[in-house]
């Protein structure tokens, strides 16, 4: 019994894992020394950077076309709807328009039919090829931006030529949608609705 006792004692000091194991952590003997540390770009973030980027070169674009500003323009017209209000300027060009120092497509959410009121009065002489389009607009919701700025379009382009009134006036592009949102009254609900009505 003796002789088995130390013969485990001495299998068990043989097994022995102090000696084996190094102190040092984990994490250091899985290291690369000769790695770089990964970054991941966050899509969100480059996108948004690059949207930056594009209205800066479109507000250094605007700046070099119209010395002055808008005010000091030959060819300005100014359109109204709703509550929305649109100057804008006609320059010859290629056919570019740019709202608000963005593009026209992106600033109106790639919406087809706002696009279609915009380029509608160059489109009936003609003319989508011919003239860029700087647009400043202000109050309202992008639908009344679309119409007062194809109103200004119109009057813009009367001012290139007075021949010009003829079909733009068949096309109604020169009539200025005078609707509005009609006022809420004291007892209704909005403008015209009113309460349930209740016999007792």
């Amino acid at each position: 019994m003796a002789t088995s006792i130390s013969a485990l004692t001495s299998s068990f000091s043989s097994l022995s894992f102090s000696s084996q194991i190094s102190q040092k952590p984990l994490i250091q003997s899985l290291s690369f020394p000769h790695s770089k540390p990964i970054f991941f770009k966050s899509p969100t973030l480059t996108i948004a950077a690059t949207a930056a980027v594009e209205t800066a070169d479109l507000k250094t674009l605007v700046k070099s076309r119209l010395p002055g500003g808008f005010a000091a323009q030959n060819i300005i017209g100014t359109g109204r709807r709703k509550s929305a209000i649109a100057r804008v300027v006609l320059q010859e060009g290629s056919g570019k328009i740019i709202i608000n120092y963005r593009d026209a497509n992106e600033y109106l959410q790639g919406n087809p039919l706002w696009l279609q009121y915009v380029k509608t009065p160059l489109m009936t002489l003609g003319y989508e090829s011919s003239y860029d389009v700087f647009v400043k607009a202000q109050g309202g919701g992008l639908s009344g931006q679309a119409q007062a700025i194809s109103l200004g379009i119109a009057r813009a382009l009367l001012k290139v030529s007075e021949s010009h009134r003829a079909p733009l006036r068949v096309e109604g592009l020169l009539t200025r949608d005078s609707r509005v949102v009609e006022r809420k009254k004291v007892g209704l609900k909005k403008a015209r609705k009113r309460p349930q009505f209740s016999k007792r």
